[in-house]
């Protein structure tokens, strides 16, 4: 087989806009709907408890199906699978915005979900084609790891001016545009690639994963309203258990696993996922928080919530483009995670002290400015670790483990604190009550920020193997 032409600067170039696109869509789609959340409430009749869904839905379908995602980029071509993911997300896209009822708009979000599970994997895989062995390939990750904070802080801004001024269906339709900006520069500005894995596809694996996550998930969210203790708790989260113990059995006996559990036991893989996972439990659940506490507690407008969050942007692209990466070529990855993690608690833990009558500039501003600090620090060596500690040939499975890893510990970190929030102030809260309810968040997911920095800086050692010239291009740890 001849080898591909070598790519152009500009094509390059190019193709990391579209990847640093997919990445910024897939994001924002977990928190543009955060300050829609009270109109969607209204008009579809959702309870305080389930609400968490219209974002629980996206993430367990998009990080259930994510080793999905990997394997069939890996098996299909990257690229082909890109654009599937796209079509599926529109798809998606539309329903949840024309939904009618509860069911339809967590059956919309779903889709959703799944479509940005085949695009996350193919997006990292494409962007290892691209950059893999070159020299730009760390600017390459911080422009990709940008993307994601970025996403998820304008999608709280842009989720506000759609509310306010248009409608909150059009959280949802806003992603079509962008979907097919995308498709139409996909065949030209992306490397083809071709199948780089045989076998079948393990369907087996990927159901009883993505079911045994929701039903954890479900058990979680749903016991503050029916209690801890009682079977329909106990039950469901024995099944969930269940099936995610069933999944690795399948994974260990399978000839084409979705994951090869053999490849959970490369240098840093383990330390680095485990770091995306705290990170996405504590991240995610602030800004879910933060949003409510700005509308409900402290009474502004969904585009007042929206602004009120940009600040945290403009600091993630500057530390993620400019800093971050010149920090990890001094320090290491290691180090940047521990500390990017530890300033991510101390944020959260100022967060905490969050009043009734509180200030924006006194009670949140210079908080959420220390927690976006501590995020941009840890997230992208955390992430260029994690996919270099795969062999090539794995490029598709490792980018989707480590964007399981995230957002699963988005989904399972906020219902977990969901949980936390209404079980201290009830379902009809007063604002003291749920300022109360907020504060104990925020305190749950500074633990869980910090817990990630300890267990990074324990587990996380330099591999014994000499790294590849591919592998120099990430300071190791």
């Amino acid at each position: 087989m001849s080898n591909p032409p070598p790519i152009s600067a500009a094509k390059r170039w190019l193709g990391l806009v579209l990847i640093a696109t997919a990445q910024f869509v897939v994001i924002m789609d977990t928190s543009i709907i955060g300050v829609a959340l009270p109109d969607i409430q209204r008009d579809l009749g959702f309870t305080p408890e389930s609400l968490s869904w219209v974002f629980n839905a996206y993430v367990v379908a998009f990080g259930g199906l994510l080793l999905l995602g990997g394997r069939l980029s890996d098996a299909f071509g990257a690229r082909k699978i890109f654009a599937l993911g796209w079509i599926i997300l529109i798809a998606g896209s539309l329903m949840a915005g024309a939904a009618n009822s509860v069911g339809l708009e967590i059956a919309g979000r779903a889709v959703q979900g799944a479509g940005s599970a085949l695009i996350a994997p193919a997006a990292l895989t494409l962007l290892m084609m691209l950059f893999g062995g070159t020299a730009d390939l760390p600017k390459a990750f911080a422009v990709y790891g940008a993307a994601a904070p970025i996403g998820g802080t304008a999608g709280v801004f842009l989720g506000g001016v759609l509310t306010e001024y248009a409608s909150w269906p059009w959280v949802f339709y806003v992603t079509i545009p962008i979907a097919l900006f995308v498709l139409a520069f996909t065949a030209t500005a992306l490397p083809r690639t071709e199948r780089r894995a045989s076998g079948s596809i393990d369907i087996g694996g990927a159901l009883t994963v993505t079911a045994g996550l929701a039903a954890v998930v479900y058990a979680v969210v749903n016991a503050p309203e029916v209690g801890w203790l009682t079977w329909s708790t106990l039950g469901v989260l024995a099944v969930g258990v269940v099936l995610l113990g069933i999944f690795f059995l399948i994974q260990a006996r399978s000839r084409t696993p979705l994951l090869r559990l053999s490849l959970l036991r490369a240098p840093l893989l383990g330390a680095a996922n485990g770091a995306q996972l705290m990170l996405g439990a504590a991240w995610v659940s602030m800004w879910f928080f933060l949003n409510l506490y700005l509308q409900q507690v402290l009474g502004a407008s969904a585009f007042a919530a929206g602004a009120a969050l940009l600040p945290m942007t403009g600091l993630v692209v500057l530390v993620m483009i400019a800093l971050a990466p010149r920090l990890q070529e001094r320090f290491g990855a290691k180090s940047l995670i521990v500390s990017g993690l530890v300033l991510l608690a101390g944020g959260l833990a100022w967060l905490a002290f969050v009043r009734p009558d509180g200030n924006y500039v006194v009670d949140v501003l210079p908080a959420s400015l220390l927690a976006a600090l501590g995020m941009s620090l840890a997230f992208v060596p955390s992430l260029g670790t994690a996919i270099n500690a795969a062999p090539p040939a794995e490029t598709g499975v490792a980018s989707g483990l480590v964007s399981t890893s995230y957002q699963i510990g988005s989904a399972l970190g906020l219902a977990v604190l969901t949980a936390l929030v209404y079980g201290i102030a009830g379902t009809e809260a007063s604002k003291v009550e749920l300022t109360q309810g907020y504060s104990a968040a925020f305190i749950g997911a500074a633990i869980l920020a910090l817990l990630g920095a300890i267990i990074t800086g324990a587990t996380m050692r330099k591999p014994r193997a000499v790294v590849t010239a591919m592998d120099e291009s990430v300071p190791a740890p």
